[in-house]
């Protein structure tokens, strides 16, 4: 288990959020795939519908637009300047799609896209520090970019967040590279992927059994890919019922 109670360093994701039409719906489906609970007085936050795993944030869902397209969990690199870093993403090839807000009390949060077309959030924390548990079943385990064009994002993450680059020995066949923040720690990956229709931030959660989780999608109206074994760990790529895709590990003891 990993139990966050302070803010993150620049660069390490930090939250996750999912925006969907049809909100209730989409409560059902993660209640039944990861028994999350939810906060209540939703709409006085700010933050959506807050998810809770033993009480503590994981993640938020929210009512999107019904013009939306695209739906995807956004992954929130942590900030201690939200606009000095929305500033650096414009000055480095990237798009500031939202400007740096203020989130009531909770935070300060920007909206963005790197050069190939991925976008993400950037998280100035307050009051809220972002996911208070990760790296345990039903909470986020992991974040990796994957894309048909990764030479531009490396160059562009390595600028934005001081990241090194650190060839994955584990899969040489694959282009991968890790991210890791200046004091070494990994924070993610960037995957060229030529056959990827488009670049996202591409969300993993832990999970105590992957087979059970992906009985436990189908039957509440998700779809996924056949479970396999990695070096990581047994995985798997679900779709929840609104064509967001996401993906599962059971890590080894």
């Amino acid at each position: 288990m990993s139990l966050v109670t302070t803010t993150q360093p620049d660069g390490t994701p930090t939250w996750i959020d999912l925006r969907v039409p049809d909100l209730d719906r989409a409560l059902e489906f993660y209640n039944a795939l990861f028994g999350w609970e939810y906060a209540p007085d939703a709409a006085k936050t700010g933050l959506g519908t807050v998810c809770l795993l033993r009480g503590r944030p994981v993640a938020a869902i929210t009512q999107a637009a019904p013009a939306a397209k695209n739906p995807d969990w956004t992954m929130y690199f942590a900030t201690a300047d939200c606009d000095g870093a929305a500033k650096r993403i414009a000055d480095a090839g990237g798009s500031v799609l939202t400007a740096p807000t203020d989130i009531g009390e909770h935070g300060r949060a920007a909206l963005a896209e790197d050069p190939v077309g991925a976008r993400f959030g950037l998280w100035e924390a307050r009051a809220h520090v972002g996911c208070e548990l990760v790296n345990e079943p039903d909470s986020l385990v992991r974040n990796d970019l994957v894309t048909p064009d990764p030479e531009p994002a490396r160059a562009f993450y390595t600028t934005v967040f001081d990241y090194t680059l650190d060839l994955n020995k584990t899969l040489p066949d694959l282009d991968f590279t890790f991210l890791r923040r200046p004091d070494g720690h990994e924070i993610g990956g960037i995957f060229g992927f030529p056959g990827a229709p488009r670049s996202v931030w591409a969300t993993t959660f832990e999970v105590a059994d992957t087979d059970a989780v992906v009985g436990r999608a189908v039957a509440a109206g998700g779809t996924t890919d056949t479970p396999e074994d990695s070096p990581y760990g047994r995985i798997a790529t679900l779709t929840d019922p609104f064509g967001v895709e996401f993906s599962v590990i059971t890590r080894p003891a």
